[in-house]
């Protein structure tokens, strides 16, 4: 055991679970004889639902997490280089990617038994923007065990976008801008590719649903109809002895000894 491994388990468990596991595996640590590992793991705190809808996202959809962190790089870089109108396409695009995966982490966090409110979700969308801003709460929301949302640092809000002036129009672009605006649309290219094949997979799973429904439909049918060709066996078998008492008797009725 140890506190990597731990922790990893422990924040990958809906929050409802996290304590009494955290203090089994506490104990265990105890019991072992290692109690400085036992009070580090003591020390984990159980996370908010918006953090865990925030680490079954990176958990889940570890290609989407690629993507949206190396948006983020793409739009530091882009920050300190581009003009007010490239910053506010850039910051457009980074909302629609935001929003769709928050609604992604909603979705996760209900297959996987949870519910997500909507001050919640709203707290998912800001540590997605704080893993677009910033590269340590990148890190940090990469790691999978955030405890608590997180938030962006200023600087890199939408009005701050807003207010940036335009650059004079004879200025051609700079090396960085293009390179930046050629990452940020090939992370955006990936990850509408990596929504419809999330969708397509989940219509497969839907119809495979459907099936195994209607399968167990047919094999409750199936069931019901040998229930009742075992009454009726059972039933003729009944008549048949009756008949054969009936026999037996009629026989004696006709030859007494």
């Amino acid at each position: 055991m140890d506190l990597d491994a731990v922790a990893d388990e422990l924040y990958g468990l809906p929050p409802g679970e996290f304590t009494a596991t955290r203090d089994a595996r506490a104990q265990q640590a105890r019991k072992a004889g290692d109690r400085e590992l036992a009070e580090h793991i003591r020390k984990l705190r159980r996370p908010t639902a918006a953090a865990w809808a925030a680490n079954l996202l990176v958990r889940e959809e570890p290609e989407e997490t690629r993507l949206l962190l190396e948006l983020g790089e793409a739009m530091r870089g882009a920050h300190r280089d581009l003009d007010g109108g490239q910053l506010r396409e850039l910051s457009a695009r980074q909302r629609q990617i935001t929003a769709a995966l928050a609604r992604q982490a909603r979705e996760l966090a209900e297959r996987a038994g949870g519910h997500l409110s909507d001050d919640a979700q709203r707290e998912v969308t800001e540590t997605l923007h704080a893993a677009l801003a910033d590269e340590e709460a990148g890190r940090a929301w990469a790691a999978g065990r955030l405890s608590r949302p997180l938030a962006a640092p200023v600087g890199f809000t939408e009005e701050a976008v807003a207010s940036a002036p335009p650059r004079r129009a004879a200025k051609p672009p700079a090396k960085a801008e293009t390179k930046a605006r050629e990452e940020a649309r090939k992370a955006e290219r990936e990850l509408k590719a990596r929504e419809e094949e999330q969708r397509a997979a989940q219509d497969e799973a839907e119809r495979a649903e459907e099936r195994r429904r209607q399968v167990e439909r047919e094999v409750a049918e199936l069931r019901e109809r040998l229930r009742q060709a075992e009454e009726e066996q059972r039933a003729a078998r009944d008549r048949l002895r009756r008949a054969d008492r009936a026999l037996a008797q009629a026989r004696n009725h006709a030859n007494p000894t």
